[in-house]
């Protein structure tokens, strides 16, 4: 289940969301020169962990389709945060998304010499935010079917449960895995730290105690 775009409107300019595709994508041309460098000096590598590269890491990416997939989901779930949270809460509030799904992928393989790249993380702590935050917003997405695909709209919390849902599944095939492949625990993690920040920024309706006669 792929999203294409949501059906909110927003108020203002998503500046920080379009300068922080624009980064990515910058950064990952530059990584078709000097990929091992950047990699080597700015990825997330649990066994030689530091702290910095939980930031940096958050701008590397492994492929095209590893970018496109990050940048897509980006765009469409990051505009209303912004517009919700304002520029600036909004930017900490993603790397700081990404700071906590780095850590939780850190806790689960400390040692690990594997080095941990993209967005996802801090993306997926915007999906989190999300389901609190548009629970009645609507989605368009497309569904494959092998060579074929289809679109469809569902509401917000169908498709981000599905998703969330399909990390912890294959989360528990990824527990001990020695190989290369996607850091399931950190977009959990990221998820997680989303979900949370938005229940503590939810705005909730005063109700106002009923007069005595």
């Amino acid at each position: 289940m792929i999203p294409l775009r949501d059906h909110n409107l927003r108020y203002t300019t998503p500046h920080v969301t379009n300068t922080l595709i624009g980064a990515n994508i910058v950064f990952f041309i530059i990584s078709l020169f000097i990929g091992d460098f950047l990699t080597l000096n700015f990825a997330l590598i649990p066994g030689l962990f530091s702290p910095l590269n939980l930031i940096s890491s958050q701008f590397l990416h492994a492929s095209f389709g590893h970018i496109i997939g990050n940048m897509l989901f980006l765009h469409i779930f990051g505009d209303n945060l912004e517009d919700y949270f304002g520029h600036i809460k909004f930017l900490i509030f993603y790397i700081f998304s990404g700071i906590f799904a780095g850590l939780a992928q850190y806790f689960v393989s400390p040692s690990s010499l594997i080095p941990i790249v993209g967005a996802s993380g801090a993306i997926a702590g915007l999906m989190g935010a999300y389901l609190v935050l548009f629970p009645k917003s609507k989605i368009d997405v497309l569904i494959p079917f092998g060579f074929l695909a289809s679109e469809a709209t569902v509401s917000a919390p169908f498709m981000l449960l599905y998703w969330i849902g399909a990390q912890l599944f294959y989360s528990v095939g990824a527990i001990g895995q020695t190989g290369g492949g996607v850091a399931y625990f950190a977009h959990i993690g990221g998820f997680v730290f989303g979900f949370l920040i938005g229940k503590i920024f939810e705005k909730r309706v005063e109700i106002i105690p009923p007069k005595v006669f």
